[in-house]
């Protein structure tokens, strides 16, 4: 199994997941409990209450905040760098929002609500992680986009525009990152991924003709499951992945 070293100087490198209660949240806990302490994110501390009895323990700490509300993040904010700063290694900003009606129909306070979720609270936790990573010149931010952010669809269109926003700023940011830390090597790593149909609360809601349709349109014709992209985040985390970075990394089973 891949892995990085759970001590550097001494102390745990720890990683932070945002919307750790459920669906693809979960499943990154689940398959890094045994390699990293884990800070776990959820709107409510009562959310977690399965993911921490799946946990069975091993050290990991919680760090609840409404990412709606703007004060919420900003206190979320000071407590990860105040508890965590030094130990800090990953982050995986998988949180997301999604309310599917077409444009004309949705009300502005929707809207802010998607920004703020999908896209502010991102850059914000990333730039509070640079911070942090400076100190040892080492990290790793994974941002969840969406194929919807790649291909469109219908009745998502801000969805998508967040979806697609989160892998040009990944982009960006893995660039900026090499601008900062010239010397010694960079070790400040920046990557997306980019999840198809993955098989959540989410998609569970999905009508049958529907759920078909978009089974037709992915060549392994079936979706996906969230230890899927578990697995892939375990690797990305890992010192067999040190020279990936600034990639957007499909997974969609050939959909894209």
């Amino acid at each position: 199994m891949p892995e990085i070293s759970q001590s550097n100087g001494g102390r745990e490198v720890k990683v932070l997941i945002t919307g750790a209660s459920k669906g693809i949240g979960r499943a990154i806990a689940l398959r890094l409990k045994d390699t990293y302490p884990l800070i776990l994110h959820s709107s409510h501390p009562s959310t977690l209450g399965q993911t921490l009895e799946l946990l069975g323990g091993g050290g990991h700490s919680v760090l609840c905040a409404d990412f709606s509300d703007q004060y919420a993040v900003t206190e979320f904010l000071k407590r990860l760098k105040s508890d965590h700063g030094k130990d800090l290694y990953g982050v995986v900003n998988n949180a997301g929002a999604s309310i599917n009606k077409a444009l004309m129909f949705q009300p502005e306070n929707d809207i802010d609500h998607m920004l703020q979720v999908n896209m502010k609270v991102p850059v914000l936790i990333s730039k509070t992680a640079f911070k942090m990573f400076q100190q040892r010149n080492r990290g790793v931010i994974i941002n969840m986009s969406s194929i919807v952010g790649v291909l469109g669809n219908a009745f998502q269109s801000l969805y998508a525009a967040t979806k697609g926003a989160l892998i040009a700023f990944s982009r960006s940011l893995a660039k900026e990152a090499g601008k900062i830390n010239c010397d010694p090597p960079n070790r400040v790593r920046v990557l997306s991924i980019v999840p198809g149909y993955i098989e959540t609360d989410m998609t569970a809601a999905v009508p049958e003709a529907q759920h078909a349709e978009y089974l037709a349109q992915i060549p392994l014709h079936r979706s996906g499951i969230p230890e899927d992209v578990a697995n892939l985040v375990n690797y990305l985390l890992s010192d067999q992945a040190t020279f990936i970075n600034g990639s957007v990394i499909p997974i969609t089973g050939g959909q894209y």
